[in-house]
């Protein structure tokens, strides 16, 4: 998930940086580590014992880790240009950062700008999902949708299977990263996108207030969403919302305000 929990992460030798569209990348060594313990438990069920195939599965997965962030962030990054402020994008073991790093003559200032910055980055990510739908039922194959009701109400389960598991498990491991991440990143909790986009939104409104009210919703939505994790066998979910709910109370109490780092 791409969200900020800490500051901006150190470098080190290990870090892989390239460009693209112009934009600067970095991705940390921790961030493979943090990839791979993730997806483990996953890989390991679709495995089924056989190192070969986890070392093919664990590797889709990282793939589609890295593709689904880099995709996130830069939906970020290209907002941010977009209003004439430029970013460097870092992947890392807490998920992705789009980092703005000098303004234009403008910049993204009004907080309507602001709010189109925060949710470009989940918008990428749904906009590529739809797209893989697309792409499958143009070629008659049967889509995993990880909704099952909607898959089904859309008729996503007609068409011809994949012949190959490894195939299955890389539009599966895509949907479900490409769909529930993002959802997850628009339930309002600064800092998450969708605490960002609530705050920027009751600012365009005018509410001076809009960073406390956002911060109490926070704390609510946290810690629903921390109980849901815990309640259904969903250990990391819970301790993250938890960490999110913990981090919106204190930011409430100390009066110190979110960074507009997406």
């Amino acid at each position: 998930m791409a969200a900020m929990f800490l500051g901006e992460p150190q470098p080190t030798p290990a870090d892989l940086r390239f460009s693209l569209l112009g934009i600067p990348v970095r991705v940390s060594g921790w961030f493979w580590v943090a990839a791979v313990l993730l997806g483990w438990n996953l890989c390991q069920s679709l495995a089924e014992g056989d190192q070969r195939d986890l070392l093919r599965y664990l590797a889709a997965w990282v793939g589609v880790v890295l593709v689904s962030l880099l995709v996130h962030e830069m939906g970020h990054a290209l907002a941010f240009r977009r209003f004439g402020q430029s970013a460097h994008v870092i992947l890392y073991h807490f998920g992705g950062l789009a980092v703005p790093d000098g303004w234009g003559r403008r910049g993204a200032r009004r907080p309507i700008e602001r709010l189109i910055v925060s949710a470009a980055g989940p918008l990428a990510q749904l906009l590529l999902a739809a797209a893989i739908v697309f792409a499958l039922k143009a070629w008659g194959y049967r889509v995993p949708f990880p909704i099952r009701s909607v898959g089904t109400a859309l008729g996503l389960g007609e068409g011809r299977p994949f012949t190959s598991p490894l195939g299955f498990a890389l539009v599966w491991f895509l949907l479900q990263v490409n769909i529930f991440w993002p959802l997850l990143n628009l339930v309002p909790v600064p800092p998450l996108d969708g605490g960002q986009i609530v705050r920027e939104g009751l600012a365009s409104l005018g509410i001076d207030d809009a960073p406390r009210i956002a911060g109490m919703l926070g704390v609510v939505a946290g810690g629903l969403v921390a109980y849901w994790g815990y309640t259904n066998d969903e250990p990391y979910l819970g301790i993250m919302f938890a960490m999110l709910a913990v981090s919106c109370y204190q930011n409430l109490s100390g009066g110190t305000p979110w960074r507009r780092w997406n």
